[in-house]
């Protein structure tokens, strides 16, 4: 049986202990009160039980909580009213049974046996007939006068006296464009010049501010927009270079320039034209003409760069002599080109207009060597093959018919528009325009027998030759205190839409009425005739 002891005589016992150990171990006399030494001792269990453990014992609880409870709903929702509809068919017949005619009268069968040979006849007259040859039905309201539509300008331009110097549609016909530059004396070759474009067919069409303005350095003698990139644009400058813009960008709108090199332009140029290539007819090159005698085809290599492809150069002594033309002056060698018009029916038949007013017909696919030392990094070539009875003075525009393939027109200083063949010297006919120069014709797009032409004194003149081919149809008046126009473009979208420019800085566009919209029966046939009858 274990041995109990209280608590208290444990601690005391404990703290006897406690002080032998702290003593060392070492060995006390004896005596009275004092423990003797240290000796091993057994003692017996002692158990001390948790009475708290017993009184507490264990404890567990059980809680619950509830979620908030959670709202629910019912609805419900009836559709629209609807029906049901039928239709019913004709009642089947069965095959091989015929329809009963209503109709089935000896009267009604007596008339068609008598009338029968009289509409076969008729018919057969018809179908011979070429009375609506290339008649097309227009379905607009038609336009009986000319009007004007809008009036353009960029007052900043304007500001600085700036005339219009070119105008071009995109391929859209939707956008306008136009170059600021000046064509009278002086020195203005600094002058800082604009490219400006307008969208017709935008809302809220402000015509004093362009939609897109580029600033260029030099004045812009020329503007032609890409034929299938309704927002590119290429432009020929005063100091001899191309360059070819984004409308679309106006933060940078650059894409591509030729630079100042050895193939750059040493004079302005004067006009540029779009080109396919012959063997990808969706990719394009520039071609360029100006005064220093060299035609040059230009193509994007590389970013901003455009590069000399092909070049060809204009000598005096390398020109035709089928014609009498004036001598030119000791050490001239260049002939100066200020125009150029590319052939519907051969692309690569060319017309060059000159200083020397005679026009030249002319071939990409030439091969001879041109003689000159001006340096090139291609091989210039002579591309003259006959040259035409000259204008009294520079011719600054010519225009091949899109009708005709041997048929071309060309405006001078002379006041005079020459129609001229390819296949003779002489022109067919000379008309008198103006007493001052003649700075643009074109030939209409959808209309054989139609051109215009923008005078020196400020007038548009419209021609049809199937009504005159002595006098204009009508006389359009561009500018009030007969300032001239410069340039003029038919819209080949909207055809009935013309934009001319002028030295106020103004480009306004016309609305053509229908007389000059609509092709009339056997007009083509007629242009066909003028031209046979007046080369023979």
């Amino acid at each position: 049986m274990a041995t109990r002891a209280h608590p208290g005589q444990l601690c005391l016992a404990g703290s006897g202990r406690a002080e032998a150990l702290a003593t060392g171990g070492a060995a006390s006399a004896e005596g009275p009160g004092r423990p003797g030494p240290l000796r091993d001792e057994t003692l017996g269990v002692v158990s001390v039980p948790s009475q708290w453990r017993g009184v507490q014992g264990i404890r567990g609880e059980t809680k619950s909580c509830q979620t908030v409870s959670i709202a629910t709903a019912e609805a419900s929702a009836q559709t629209r009213k609807h029906a049901d509809a039928q239709v019913q068919t004709e009642p089947s017949v069965p095959v091989g049974v015929p329809p009963g005619s209503r109709h089935d009268s000896p009267g009604l069968a007596a008339f068609l046996r008598r009338v029968e040979a009289t509409v076969i006849r008729e018919l057969n007259k018809n179908w011979q007939s070429h009375a609506f040859d290339g008649f097309e039905v227009n379905w607009t309201e038609p336009q009986q006068t000319v009007t004007c539509l809008h009036t353009l300008g960029y007052p900043p331009a304007q500001g600085q006296g700036l005339h219009v110097t070119s105008v071009s549609w995109n391929s859209t016909g939707s956008v306008v464009a136009c170059a600021y530059g000046r064509l009278d004396d002086g020195d203005w070759s600094t002058l800082k010049a604009f490219v400006c474009a307008w969208n017709l067919d935008r809302r809220g069409l402000n015509p004093r501010q362009p939609a897109a303005v580029v600033e260029v350095p030099s004045a812009v003698m020329c503007l032609a927009f890409h034929p299938t990139q309704p927002s590119h644009i290429a432009g020929g400058l005063y100091s001899g270079e191309v360059l070819v813009w984004d409308m679309s960008r106006p933060e940078d709108p650059l894409l591509w320039r030729t630079g100042l090199t050895d193939d750059t332009h040493t004079d302005p140029v004067y006009q540029v034209v779009w080109l396919p290539e012959p063997r990808y007819s969706y990719r394009f090159r520039v071609l360029s003409v100006a005064t220093d005698g060299k035609v040059l085809l230009w193509q994007a290599a590389g970013p901003g760069q455009l590069q000399l492809t092909e070049g060809f150069a204009l000598v005096v002594q390398q020109l035709p002599r089928n014609t009498k033309l004036k001598k030119p002056h000791r050490g001239e060698t260049e002939v100066g080109t200020t125009a150029v018009a590319f052939s519907s029916f051969d692309p690569s038949l060319f017309v060059l207009g000159t200083e020397g007013g005679f026009p030249l017909k002319c071939s990409l696919a030439a091969e001879e060597a041109a003689l000159t030392r001006t340096p090139s990094s291609v091989s210039l070539r002579a591309p003259a093959q006959f040259t035409f009875s000259p204008h009294g003075g520079p011719v600054y525009s010519v225009s091949c018919s899109p009708f005709h393939r041997n048929l071309f027109l060309s405006a001078g200083t002379d006041g005079h528009v020459h129609l001229y063949s390819m296949l003779q010297a002489q022109p067919l006919t000379s008309l008198q325009l103006s007493h001052k120069y003649l700075f643009a014709v074109r030939w209409s797009p959808v209309r054989p027998l139609v051109f215009a032409a923008a005078s020196g004194e400020g007038d548009v003149q419209l021609f049809d030759l199937k009504k005159s081919s002595q006098k204009p149809t009508i006389s359009i008046k561009q500018t009030q205190d007969e300032s001239p126009v410069y340039c003029l473009e038919f819209n080949s979208q909207q055809t009935q839409l013309l934009a001319a420019g002028d030295a106020k800085g103004t480009v306004k566009v016309w609305q053509l009425s229908t007389e000059f919209t609509e092709q009339g029966p056997s007009e083509t046939e007629d242009l066909e005739q003028l031209a046979a009858e007046v080369a023979t």
